[in-house]
């Protein structure tokens, strides 16, 4: 389907629940939590009462809701209610300090939050006094404009009339991860959801009314919203909430218990999986996904020698809605991001948005029907990414002969060393080849005023590795001048809210002169 052929009036409830009861799959299961099963007709009965709430606390159509809640039924009922009302959904990272959120807060200007008992205490610290507070689970003493979830959703009617929403009608904020600044809402229409269901769910994942999802990264996360709770819904399918974070040993548990078909995955968690002493049988996977940062070839390997499940990496945005690159079931080529997903154009660029032949390195363009608006309020920025419904991505790519993408690094992450550009992630995907290398991210580091790159090294339980063999190893597989000077070792490697490495934190470290 084309941008042109979406309805001119479409509401992404009505299609993604309340088309389940309508099509005869009410009593299927929607949403697996850790207590019971929630089916599509209990679901679309919580959302309308949910956005009966909204309504009678002055929620209207353009209107900013912001969920500040652990992944649960609550979380995808408010938010598929904010879309049945015409309001917006914007949510957040859970986990982050109270200044974080009164970023947030303030970016939104919404005046209506959404928040369980484990974020109550750190938004009230930002709060203003037109902040209303709906809180999840029990709160023992609420204060003024604070209001229990259960009490005001048990008092709704269950009757709701879905916003008659245009098809480019503003609905959705999606936040960018933030790993190059502040996150920035890219504001979508409800056309984007359906657009990017019906390319990549259906047309590169081959979603099932079988299928049961499983997320590694939470909620917020729109590509973990997206596949857990909107692209399933749309055939009738499962998805599974847990509100705790995500490790290692919880993911084996939920394969266990659950025995999902279609594991929602990011390369570092992975990573820990490969290591992980475990007999756990994931025979149940008939795939899993792989998005957020560039999956090494080393680490699939890795992955798929321990586990034999196929990998579908692809790389998407937040400005472009979803995944648009992606490996293909029987057709993965191990490094690369995939091939183009239909209904998008992608296009190597140089500085002046030349196009570029294929084999050459250059700035990623994609051109497609789920082009975000622009930066909420940024207008400089939205001029330097945006050019109509191109993204200008700012990822360095090249591209094969055969389609496949391959992705080099971001331009602002490239470094000269000895007067040749050397791309980080090369070096990085060759030292996730070592054995005893868990993950790593390499930055540059300043000495005697040279650029040099310098590796922070996250090792096996045990590994006896010092900085000499990685530094050889590197300079057996790679040209010289791109060993890495320094290598730092950690125990553990920080990460944005979305599960990156975080490379500015990495930048600020004092290992890191």
């Amino acid at each position: 389907m084309s941008d042109s052929e979406v309805p001119r009036l479409f509401n992404v409830a009505s299609y993604f629940v309340d088309r389940n009861l309508d099509e005869g799959r009410a009593d299927r299961t929607a949403l697996i939590g850790p207590d019971r099963d929630t089916s599509y007709r209990e679901l679309a009965g919580l959302v309308n009462r949910i956005g009966n709430v909204l309504t009678d606390l002055g929620v209207r159509r353009g209107d900013r809701v912001l969920l500040a809640l652990g992944d649960g039924v609550e979380f995808v009922a408010t938010w598929y209610a904010v879309q049945k009302i015409g309001a917006v959904s914007a949510e957040v990272y859970t986990f982050l300090p109270a200044k974080d959120f009164g970023y947030y807060l303030g970016y939104t200007e919404a005046s209506l939050v959404v928040v369980d008992t484990d974020t109550l205490p750190r938004m009230r610290e930002v709060a203003t006094e037109r902040t209303r507070l709906l809180v999840v689970g029990t709160n023992p003493q609420p204060r003024e404009r604070e209001l229990s979830f259960a009490e005001e959703v048990a008092a709704a009617p269950e009757e709701l009339v879905a916003a008659p929403t245009a098809s480019d009608e503003v609905t959705i904020w999606k936040f960018t991860t933030g790993s190059t600044g502040a996150p920035k809402a890219c504001p979508h229409p409800t056309r984007s959801p359906l657009l990017s269901y019906l390319g990549y769910a259906r047309g590169v994942l081959d979603i099932r009314a079988e299928d049961v999802v499983l997320p590694v990264p939470k909620l917020f996360f729109g590509y973990a919203r997206d596949l857990t709770a909107l692209f399933p819904f749309g055939v009738g399918a499962a998805g599974i909430v847990f509100p705790r974070r995500s490790t290692p040993d919880r993911i084996f548990r939920l394969i266990a218990a659950h025995r999902p078909t279609v594991l929602v995955n990011v390369p570092t968690m992975m990573s820990a999986m490969v290591a992980e002493p475990t007999e756990a049988d994931l025979s149940c996977l008939r795939l899993a996904t792989s998005a957020g940062e560039t999956l090494p070839a080393q680490l699939l390997a890795k992955w798929h020698n321990r586990f034999g499940v196929e990998v579908l990496d692809g790389i998407g945005s937040s400005e472009a809605y979803h995944i648009y690159i992606s490996n293909r079931a029987g057709r993965v080529r191990a490094g690369s991001a995939g091939q183009v997903v239909a209904g998008y154009r992608a296009t190597i660029t140089d500085e002046a948005r030349a196009p570029l032949p294929d084999g050459e390195i250059g700035v990623l363009e994609v051109t497609g029907p789920t082009t975000a608006t622009g930066y909420q309020g940024d207008e400089a920025k939205t001029r330097e990414t945006f050019h109509g419904d191109t993204v200008r991505t700012g990822d360095l790519f090249r591209r094969d002969a055969e389609g496949y993408f391959y992705y080099q690094g971001r331009t602002d992450d490239l470094l000269k060393v000895g007067g040749v550009w050397v791309a980080p992630s090369e070096i990085e995907h060759c030292l996730i080849g070592h054995p005893e290398v868990l993950e790593c991210a390499v930055v540059g580091y300043t000495e005697d005023g040279l650029v040099l790159p310098g590796a922070h090294v996250r090792l096996r339980a045990g590994a006896r590795v010092d900085a000499a063999e990685l530094q050889a190893f590197v300079k057996t597989r790679l040209s010289p001048h791109k060993y890495p000077r320094a290598v730092w070792f950690h125990p553990e490697l920080p990460k944005t809210a979305s599960g990156k490495l975080d490379r500015r934190a990495l930048r600020a470290s004092p290992d890191n002169p």
